[in-house]
């Protein structure tokens, strides 16, 4: 039986990750070749919706490289990137795929044998996990439109803003100079995420067929209670609306988002 060799993507930022591979190849170390390199000026650049996208794809793994903390080309990219990469985490957990795909590490130009010791303990790790369940010509139903939600949440207006001013709100207060605690933040976080993250499965649930609140409960395994306050939010988001009567039960469709 031939071993699985997965299909890795990395993301390595043009001042010190990529130099680092620059180096690595340069000084012959060797490293596995399922990577395949992207270069971005800034990890920070590094969209979590592309990255999850992605993953839903059916991408094996993915590996984001950036400057050490306090070394960036431009200050704070890369604080960036850590709140990204949490906000990918945490969709990814809520959607149920392996964590293990995705990973953050920092490089730096004079790192080329770090870089290749990465890239082959991370190849090494995403063997061990297997083909991603989104690859091949059946994915996993479930876990592809979670996957898609995923991606489609953190697209979510809310969520990006969360993400841009973490560290000024933390640090600095809201614009009524009221403190807000690290902890504090972390929960409003979390539910920001579990709510866009439920509304876009509706959502993508709905773009399959019209379905009632009893049908989307049990389609998506969720409370009555829960969908029917998700899809109140999301008329008046203009997300969904009703298509139909069926006996005494509204029927909902999903709208075109612009």
């Amino acid at each position: 039986m031939t071993e699985f060799e997965p299909h890795i993507i990395g993301f390595l930022c043009n001042w010190c990750s990529y130099a680092g591979a620059d180096l690595a190849g340069v000084s012959r170390f060797q490293y596995p070749q399922n990577i395949r390199i992207i270069r971005v000026m800034c990890s920070g650049r590094v969209d979590s919706p592309l990255v999850l996208g992605l993953l839903a794809e059916g991408v094996d793994g993915i590996l984001i490289t950036g400057c050490h903390i306090g070394d960036c080309h431009y200050i704070s990219g890369n604080l960036q990137t850590k709140r990204k990469f949490a906000l990918m985490k945490r969709l990814m957990g809520k959607a149920g795929l392996e964590p293990g795909r995705l990973r953050l590490e920092w490089v730096s130009a004079a790192e080329g044998l770090r870089f290749a010791q990465l890239v082959k303990e991370f190849t090494d790790q995403v063997r061990v996990l297997g083909p991603s369940p989104l690859s091949g010509s059946e994915p996993d139903p479930d876990l592809l439109l979670n996957m898609r939600a995923a991606r489609a949440a953190a697209e979510d207006s809310r969520l990006r803003a969360l993400v841009g001013k973490e560290e000024k709100l933390v640090s600095e207060g809201n614009v009524y100079g009221e403190q807000i605690t690290q902890e504090d933040f972390d929960d409003v976080m979390a539910g920001a995420i579990d709510a866009e993250f439920a509304r876009q499965r509706i959502r993508l649930a709905l773009l399959e067929e019209p379905m009632s609140v009893k049908e989307l409960s049990e389609r998506l395994g969720m409370e009555p209670r829960r969908v029917v306050e998700h899809v109140v939010a999301m008329r008046q988001r203009g997300w969904v609306d009703t298509q139909e009567i069926r006996e005494s039960s509204p029927i909902y469709k999903a709208l075109e988002v612009r």
